[in-house]
């Protein structure tokens, strides 16, 4: 088959297109040929390098984190599918390699299509909203009432984020350019602050829960607008000593992890907060959920641009560039 690798680590390299044998199908695996996959920002975190020392892969290494497609084959004890379903995907962290023509997954990590979505639609979904639920819901348990910040709104996470935290109930505060302001407010939220004329933490104060998604400098600023026992989760770092235990990573990892987050986890004690990083897990259980949301309309996907399957490398530097309103998709039509 077909496939995107990636040969070296290397700032703004290129992925290449190369012929590869067919996945490995195990007894609790579903064969899946690809339709469509999605650009994330993790893919560039990978290629670069920075992800190293938490994510060490053997390359070459097949990319992509998203998928929606076909099931065109099933192992002996897989139960929850069969040949002909359409599903949506993130896979697992240690089995990605969705920029392929076709991809094993193991059954749990897998659901069923939303009914009205296209493939490109479907695609551009499982990372960002099982990034969203596993913050919102499964870490913050957002409840109706509560006032939440989400960062980046038109970013991939942010577009989803926001419509989740609206859905649970709570009055959602978001950053966006003038540009993007009308689609944040679509989506559902409350509050939309330019940053690029004000800064948010002379506008909001008092907040439970923050999602963050930049820089260390406006980590520090939104622990300062959380209220005390407010929580504030990150899912750009830095990573923290709970997340290095439950990945098991070797103790000299845990032992920088451990130092990386010192100074964040500090001030998060002297002012009465919880700090937590989240690097998002493959749940099928939680996308089937998700995807009951989407069926009702209760969310909708956000998709910027569709690349075809051939330009992978040009939609990775799209992404790159940061300026994409929701998802990039990879499409194999």
């Amino acid at each position: 088959m077909k496939a995107f690798t990636l040969n070296k680590y290397s700032k703004k390299g290129s992925l290449q297109l190369v012929q590869v044998p067919d996945p490995v199908v195990n007894d609790n695996d579903v064969l899946v040929r690809v339709c469509a996959s999605s650009v994330n920002p993790l893919d560039g975190k990978i290629r670069d390098g920075e992800f190293k020392l938490i994510l060490p892969y053997r390359l070459p290494l097949i990319m992509g984190n998203d998928v929606a497609g076909v099931v065109v084959k099933v192992g002996k004890n897989v139960t929850q599918f069969k040949v002909g379903d359409e599903i949506f995907a993130r896979p697992d962290v240690n089995r990605i390699g969705s920029f392929a023509e076709f991809i094993s997954l193991h059954e749990n990590d897998v659901a069923i299509k939303p009914m009205h979505l296209t493939m490109e639609e479907a695609a551009s979904i499982p990372l960002i909203a099982l990034t969203a639920w596993q913050a919102l819901v499964e870490k913050a348990n957002v409840r109706k009432g509560q006032k939440v910040f989400i960062q980046a709104g038109s970013g991939g996470v942010g577009t989803f984020a926001i419509q989740l935290a609206k859905h649970l109930g709570a009055t959602v505060a978001t950053t966006a350019s003038a540009a993007n302001t009308e689609l944040v407010k679509s989506l559902g939220a409350d509050i939309v602050i330019d940053y690029k004329k004000d800064d948010f933490e002379n506008i909001l104060h008092d907040y439970d829960v923050v999602l963050n998604s930049q820089d260390g400098k406006t980590l520090e600023k939104s622990l300062r607008i959380l209220k005390r026992g407010g929580r504030l989760i990150s899912i750009s770092g830095p990573p923290d000593s709970n997340f290095a235990n439950k990945a098991k990573l070797p103790w000299f990892v845990k032992l920088v992890v451990r130092l990386l987050s010192f100074g964040v986890r500090k001030k998060a004690a002297q002012l009465g907060v919880d700090y937590s990083f989240l690097f998002m897990r493959a749940e099928g259980s939680q996308l089937s959920k998700i995807a009951s949301l989407i069926n009702a309309r209760a969310i909708r996907p956000v998709v910027d641009k569709v690349f075809p399957f051939a330009e992978t490398n040009e939609a990775m530097t799209y992404v790159d560039q940061g300026r994409a309103k929701g998802k990039v998709v990879i499409s194999m039509k």
